[in-house]
């Protein structure tokens, strides 16, 4: 009675000792989830106000023909924006906006717009104010207009405008 006794606390020891690594286990392997998951949530809004895009003007230029649109926006945020490919630019008469899409060399009636930055670097910085012109393909009319911009990442802007007399 005493060797089966001793066998059946070891195997229940044993038993014991196996859960205890399997629950230890699965709560390290949730614990280290858990903590993934929330360091990529923080690293995704770190990147998402790491960028942030503020129009200060915008206007309709009349000096080309047809005329195009002129935004000055101010990049606010911290990081710098070097590639505008991925940058979205929507202007046209107020609820009617227009995608515009980037091309270095954008000019006159190409439904494209080019980004000028303050210093010429091709890099629009933190605290830098960028002119981007926008040319629509057909003639601009009418009197409110509306411009957004919206980085790939990050935070955009609108603002509403009228055109010059």
């Amino acid at each position: 009675m005493g060797f089966s006794l001793t066998l059946s606390h070891i195997i229940i020891v044993i038993g014991s000792v196996v859960l205890a690594s399997i629950f230890s286990a699965y709560t390290i392997y949730t614990g280290s989830n858990v903590q993934s998951v929330l360091m990529q949530s923080t690293r995704d809004m770190k990147m998402r106000i790491a960028i942030q895009i503020e129009i200060v003007y915008a206007t309709v230029d009349n000096s080309t023909s047809p005329p195009h649109f002129v935004i000055y926006a101010k990049n606010v945020g911290w990081a710098s924006l070097k590639n505008f490919t991925y940058m979205d630019v929507y202007v046209s008469n107020y609820g009617e906006a227009i995608l515009f899409t980037y091309n270095s060399t954008a000019n006159e009636g190409s439904g494209q717009f080019k980004v000028e930055d303050a210093n010429g670097n091709g890099i629009w910085e933190p605290k830098e104010t960028a002119c981007i012109r926008a040319y629509p393909t057909e003639r601009i009319e009418g009197a409110v207009f509306e411009a957004k911009i919206v980085p790939s990442t990050g935070t955009g802007s609108e603002y509403l405008f009228s055109a010059p007399p």
